[in-house]
């Protein structure tokens, strides 16, 4: 009788250890909300420059850095740009809140405005609190974190035939960004000049677009090679 029952354990005991141990897995510690991207978001604010007025869209600034990032193998995902030709910085905020985007986080954000109060003949005092507040917003965008935030300056299209030459348009230029580059600096985000860039403009026409305003593919091809190793040090 104690031999039948010591068996009867034995088998139990053999029955046990090869039952499937589920409760053994473990469970991620942080496992990922249910609507969270496996890509890397990118959110561009501005106006025609960051629209790509006169280009085809994937030759546009945040296009091409997004697919210069691919090819470094960083996973990018859709590129949200919220921009519109002839926007000013009280329009940009309008557009913005028009999007419904408001409490949605990007990985990273640009920012590029202020050529269209400059054109307007809108005082640089009027700019300084929009660009703040547009600035503060971008961040917000990132979660936050102002190393995930740049800022571009505004080209200058005195160099294009629209703009001709006119110094007076130059001198307009310099007192926007120079104050674009002072609040973001204060904000301690990326600031990339890209100024230099457009003002090779008439010397150089295949950097002007068809419509003898806007940049052309080739130059913001140049605007990301200024912007990409800094970018990537943002996303490592």
């Amino acid at each position: 009788m104690k031999i039948r029952y010591l068996l009867f354990c034995l088998a139990a005991f053999f029955a046990l250890q090869c039952k499937p141990q589920k409760d053994l897995i473990p469970t991620p510690q942080n496992p990922l909300p249910p609507n969270a991207s496996p890509y890397l978001t990118y959110l561009a604010l501005g106006d025609s420059y960051t629209i790509g007025h006169s280009v085809g869209v994937k030759q546009r600034f945040p296009e091409q850095l997004a697919d210069s990032l691919r090819l470094d193998s960083f996973d990018i995902g859709h590129v949200r740009i919220v921009a519109k030709t002839g926007w000013t910085t009280d329009e940009l905020k309008t557009g913005i809140a028009s999007t419904g985007i408001s409490d949605s986080i990007y990985s990273f954000v640009s920012l590029l405005i202020g050529v269209n109060n400059q054109y307007r003949g809108r005082s640089v005092e009027s700019y300084k609190p929009e660009f703040t507040e547009l600035l503060n917003q971008a961040i917000a965008f990132a979660g936050g974190n102002r190393d995930r935030v740049f800022v571009v300056s505004i080209p200058d299209y005195a160099y294009t035939p629209f703009g001709n030459g006119n110094t007076s348009i130059s001198q307009g230029i310099d007192e926007y960004n120079a104050a674009n580059k002072m609040i973001s600096e204060q904000a301690g985000v990326r600031y990339f000049d890209i100024t230099p860039i457009s003002r090779k403009g008439l010397e150089e026409p295949q950097l002007v677009a068809g419509d003898g305003l806007h940049p052309s593919g080739e130059q913001y091809a140049r605007w990301v090679n200024l912007m990409l190793p800094e970018v990537k040090k943002m996303l490592e």
